[in-house]
């Protein structure tokens, strides 16, 4: 792994920026199974058209996804399909941390019943 100079980081910051906005998200997953173009991405993802536009421009220029014209219509495809890599780990992660804290709320209601038993 190479050495995490704070302009690399600065560059790590903006891939997550990017990837920090729902409707970015919606756009990405629309497209997962192969290209669209802004009219099935806005169906798929019920956005507005100036919505899904802004998007595609803020991933395009980020180099997740690649814009191919055809005929008259422009379609968008993943550049970079590793992103749902990334996702993944972030859900078994996001996923882990929930099983945890549910585990302790239940362990906390379990001394909290069994410490009002006492009481009684």
């Amino acid at each position: 792994m190479p050495t995490l100079t704070p302009t690399l980081l600065s560059h790590v910051a903006e891939y997550f920026k990017v990837l920090s906005e729902l409707s970015r998200l919606q756009v990405l997953c629309a497209i997962k199974s192969g290209p669209k173009n802004v009219t099935e991405i806005m169906a798929e993802t019920e956005l507005g058209q100036a919505n899904v536009s802004k998007h595609l421009k803020i991933l395009t220029q980020a180099g997740l996804i690649s814009r191919h014209p055809r005929g008259v219509s422009v379609y968008y495809e993943l550049a970079d399909p590793m992103i749902f890599d990334l996702c993944t780990l972030v859900c078994q992660s996001l996923e882990q941390r929930l099983q945890r804290q549910s585990q302790q709320l239940s362990d906390l209601s379990r001394s909290v019943f069994v410490e009002s038993e006492k009481q009684v």
